[in-house]
């Protein structure tokens, strides 16, 4: 009988299944994780958001909440909102966050397939207003709320978003950003 001889396959194993150990990782420093922001955001991810929002605003317009009403009644006929029927200002102020949600969403989609730059105000303008018209048709499709404060929610998040998308990416801790957002708003609302 004749000994094996080991044949060099030119394959690393790295310490897998010959008995040699693993090499070690480099000893390099943690780094830091680095976010993209806004303007390094891809054309088609956000073609895409717009796209979702289309969607749902549409059916939102289409679909509303508590339904048709299914036969004729005093002061209604079939197929009318009984939303609208029942709660008149809620049923606009629904309606106009979904068609305003719609039409900001149509001009964002628009401005992607034109080749308008994703950093551009033609872009971050209609995204806050389109997804913030969301909140808007969500929170006034509630039956128990009250108009003026889902009127009130729906400016606040329109603020947050407006921020959060006007803003430049810069690496800071969080007491100097909410200095930055206080100097901020010292300078715009309180001259």
């Amino acid at each position: 009988m004749s000994k094996p001889q080991a044949v060099e396959i030119g394959i690393p194993m790295n310490g897998i299944g010959n008995g040699a150990p693993a090499p070690e990782p480099p000893n390099e420093p943690p780094q830091r994780r680095q976010h993209a922001g806004w303007e390094r955001n891809d054309r088609n991810v956000v073609l895409l958001v717009a796209t979702l929002i289309t969607t749902l605003t549409y059916q939102l317009g289409t679909n509303l909440p508590s339904g048709y009403y299914q036969e004729d009644g005093a002061g209604y006929q079939a197929g009318d909102s009984i939303l609208r029927h029942k709660h008149h200002h809620r049923y606009w102020l629904f309606m106009t966050g979904s068609w305003t949600g719609f039409g900001s969403s149509m001009l964002m989609t628009l401005a992607l397939l034109t080749g308008a730059p994703t950093g551009s105000r033609l872009i971050r303008w209609p995204f806050a207003v389109a997804y913030s018209s969301l909140v808007l048709t969500f929170i006034s499709s509630q039956p128990k709320t009250k108009l003026s404060l889902d009127i009130l929610l729906w400016i606040f998040v329109l603020f947050i978003l407006w921020a959060a998308v006007s803003f430049e990416q810069r690496e800071m801790s969080i007491p100097e950003a909410l200095g930055a957002l206080k100097g901020f708003v010292g300078r715009r609302f309180c001259r």
